[in-house]
C-alpha cells in the first residue's frame, strides 16, 4: 500500500522539555493506525505536529508524498487531513447542523457578493455542502439532536458531534485524539463502530490516539507506542501486545 503519512524522524521541545525525540513511523494509505503511550508520553504533540499546530525543530511531516512540516493548519486542512480534540472544540451555543456546517468553510468557493445576496453558484453550493452534511447526520445518527444547542447535550453526544465535524471536511486522513475518553462502555462501543465504518465504506486512513488499550487492540492494524517522547515499540497487536519494553512501559508488567 503506498504511504498516506510519514513522519520523519520529527523531534519537538518545549523549552528544556523534549516532548518527541526522533519519532519516526510511515502510516499506510487504508489503515488504522494507532499511537499508545502513558500520560505525559508525547501523543497529543505528536498528533499537533501533524495537523501544523506544533512546529517542529527537527524533522518532517509528509503527506501524501509533499513536505508539509511548514503548511499551515488551514492548508492541511483543505489537502486532506482533519482531526478530532481531547479536549471537545466545538460551537456550544450553535446546533448540532451549524458546527458541521462551519467545518465546511474550506470547500466553500463563493465570494462575498453572491454569498450575500444568496443566489445563483451561492445557493446552489449551499444546497450541496447541506447535502453532505445531512449524510453526515443520518451516518452517525444524529437525526434526533441535529436542531439541537451543542451545548445541553451529553458528552459522549458532542465527541459524536465532533467526529461529524471533522468528517464534514471529507479527509483522506482522519486524527483521532483520544476519541472514547470519559465515555461509557455503551458509548465507546458506538464509537468504535463508526470509526470502524468510516474506514470500511469511505475508505479513510485513520491515526488513533487512544488510551482503552482493548479497543485499540480490537480495531487498529499496526499501532506504535511512544514512552518520553520516544518510540520504543511498533507493529501489530499481536506483536506489541507481546513486546517486553511496552508492557514495562503501558501495559503493567502485570499485564504479562
Amino acid at each position: 500500500m503506498p504511504v498516506k503519512l510519514h513522519v520523519d524522524s520529527v523531534s519537538l521541545s518545549f523549552g528544556g522539555i523534549k516532548a518527541l525525540q526522533d519519532v519516526d513511523f510511515q502510516v499506510e494509505a487504508g489503515e488504522i493506525y494507532a499511537v499508545i503511550g502513558p500520560n505525559g508520553a508525547g501523543k497529543t504533540s505528536l498528533i499537533n505536529s501533524i495537523n501544523g499546530f506544533y512546529a517542529p525543530q527537527q524533522g518532517r511531516i509528509i503527506f501524501d508524498g509533499r513536505d508539509m512540516t511548514h503548511v499551515p493548519p488551514y492548508k492541511r486542512a483543505e489537502l486532506g487531513i482533519s482531526r478530532t480534540f481531547q479536549n471537545i472544540a466545538l460551537y456550544t451555543n450553535a446546533t448540532v447542523l451549524d458546527n458541521l456546517m462551519a467545518a465546511r468553510h474550506i470547500h466553500m468557493k463563493s465570494n462575498m457578493l453572491t454569498g450575500a445576496l444568496f443566489w445563483g453558484p451561492a445557493q446552489r453550493e449551499e444546497i450541496a455542502h447541506r447535502s453532505i452534511v445531512e449524510e453526515i447526520i443520518d451516518f452517525l445518527e444524529l437525526e434526533q439532536i441535529r436542531k439541537s444547542i451543542v451545548g445541553t447535550l451529553s458528552y459522549g453526544l458532542r465527541k459524536r458531534v465532533e467526529l461529524g465535524r471533522a468528517l464534514a471536511l471529507e479527509p483522506s486522513l482522519l486524527l483521532l485524539d483520544e476519541p472514547m475518553a470519559g465515555m461509557n462502555i455503551e458509548e465507546k462501543e458506538d464509537m468504535a463502530r463508526y470509526i470502524l465504518d468510516i474506514h470500511e465504506l469511505q475508505g479513510t486512513t485513520i491515526m488513533l490516539i487512544e488510551h482503552d488499550i482493548g479497543l485499540v487492540m480490537d480495531i487498529s492494524h499496526r499501532i506504535a507506542v511512544i514512552d518520553f517522547g520516544v518510540k520504543i515499540g511498533e507493529g501489530s497487536p499481536d506483536e506489541i501486545s507481546k513486546n517486553e519494553a511496552v508492557i514495562a512501559a503501558y501495559l503493567g508488567e502485570g499485564e504479562h
